[in-house]
């Protein structure tokens, strides 16, 4: 398995995404539950592989992610070849990225002294994807870009 397994809720949203899967394998709705009772590693086998092709799409279509702390934010533009990173710290103990006053507090007062813009650009070390998934995986989530497009005036590349 490239990712790990979605979640029961997932696959609830993804219900018919998935019927249709499982027909594709040649697995009818009889089939299925006969599978998940009689040999479980092969259903299994199945939600992984269905998994995969979830993941896989996607990642492909991530163009932005973003991860919030307490005090600083850091705002990812996932290119084909490189992801570039801007990184936002306050050093306002009163201020908290990770609400919504917090990110409230941010817009209306970008060019605070109190806040730091950092920016950098690295060519991806393994997989694209699978860097995107690993930031996923550690709280990041996808995003339209909004804040970083915002946050970008305010760097000197």
């Amino acid at each position: 398995m490239k990712y790990r397994q979605l979640t029961k809720e997932q696959f609830e949203e993804l219900h018919s995404e998935f019927a249709r899967f499982l027909a594709s394998q040649k697995i009818d709705a009889k089939e299925w539950r006969v599978l998940k009772k009689e040999k479980p590693e092969v259903a299994d086998e199945e939600m992984n592989v269905f998994s995969d092709v979830v993941w896989e799409q996607v990642l492909d279509n991530a163009n932005f992610v973003e991860h919030f702390s307490k005090q600083s934010i850091n705002l990812f533009k996932t290119q084909q070849t490189l992801v570039e990173r801007i990184l936002i710290k306050t050093n306002n103990p009163s201020i908290d990225f990770q609400t919504e006053q917090g990110l409230s507090w941010l817009i209306a007062n970008a060019s605070d002294e109190s806040l730091s813009y950092f920016y950098a650009h690295k060519n991806y070390a393994k997989n694209r994807n699978l860097e995107i998934f690993d930031l996923i995986e550690k709280g990041a989530v996808i995003s339209k870009g909004t804040l970083y497009m915002g946050a970008s005036k305010f760097i000197k590349k």
